[in-house]
């Protein structure tokens, strides 16, 4: 079977220091994405919890941080109940240019699926594409 990779490509008007807090501390994370359980400082565990109303603090997302160098890559795995816990991975790296930032995330692993995976792939890529938005405005 094929690899079912997503590669999304961000411009942000922001230097890459300010992009990777926005990766990695707890805060800055639920302003685009889901709150961290704790700042992500290296390799490790880490989890996301939701933060919508009536569902504060849920378990989300997680995974372990299997690369961390900032503010240039961070690799870690992915995954949560709706991909029946089969782990996908996630790479960001973060390249600056004058005037901002490129972030560029690779996310992979969806072919692990027993069954779904393309569909699975589609709604990741959908979701990202939305979280984004939200990372554009924040990263300001």
């Amino acid at each position: 079977m094929s690899e079912l990779a997503i590669v999304k490509t961000v411009f942000l008007s922001a230097p890459p220091d300010h992009v990777w807090k926005f990766l990695t501390e707890k805060e800055r994370l639920a302003t685009w994405f889901y709150e961290a359980g704790a700042d992500i400082t290296g390799p490790g565990d880490f989890h996301l919890v939701r933060n919508s109303l009536g569902r504060e603090g849920e378990k989300q997302i997680w995974g372990e941080v299997l690369e961390y160098d900032p503010p240039r890559k961070l690799v870690h795995t992915f995954t949560h109940g709706g991909l029946s816990n089969v782990v996908t991975t996630c790479t960001w790296t973060l390249t600056g240019m004058e005037g901002g930032t490129i972030l560029r995330l690779e996310h992979t692993g969806f072919e692990n699926l027993d069954s779904g995976g393309f569909d699975m792939a589609g709604n990741h890529d959908k979701g990202w594409d939305e979280f984004f938005v939200r990372l554009r405005h924040v990263t300001r």
